[in-house]
């Protein structure tokens, strides 16, 4: 499937350095930084710097480099700000929106991680 990326989108343009943000992370790979509208104590988005539409494209098409490194800032930034279970955390909750029924907002791959107090249910009937 061939997949149309638009490198206007706002996470296009942070990688680009037009837009400022609150950089937690970075690596060759990705670019972690916290959101700008908070749905919790920590929320926190981390993105691929290749050019993926959404979570089928990057796990299609991304190097294994890229994969890899993606899993781990994810981990590493669970356990940085002591949400990750393992370190002695409560629990996280990571999210990522695909298309118009999974109300991706931004079409550049991107997974919220969430934490930092009890969530509620991710869907309600």
């Amino acid at each position: 499937m061939a997949y149309e990326y638009d490198n206007e989108n706002i996470f296009a343009r942070i990688l680009r350095g037009e837009i400022p943000n609150d950089t937690v992370m970075e690596s060759e790979y990705c670019l972690a930084f916290r959101d700008i509208q908070p749905q919790a104590p920590e929320h926190i988005l981390v993105i691929p710097k290749g050019a993926y539409v959404n979570f089928d494209h990057f796990g299609a098409e991304a190097s294994d480099a890229e994969l890899v490194d993606f899993s781990r800032m994810v981990a590493k930034i669970a356990q940085a700000i002591g949400a990750a279970p393992g370190a002695g955390g409560q629990g996280y909750r990571l999210i990522a929106n695909t298309g118009t029924h999974g109300v991706q907002d931004v079409p550049h791959f991107h997974m919220h991680l969430l934490g930092g107090r009890q969530l509620g249910r991710m869907l309600q009937t």
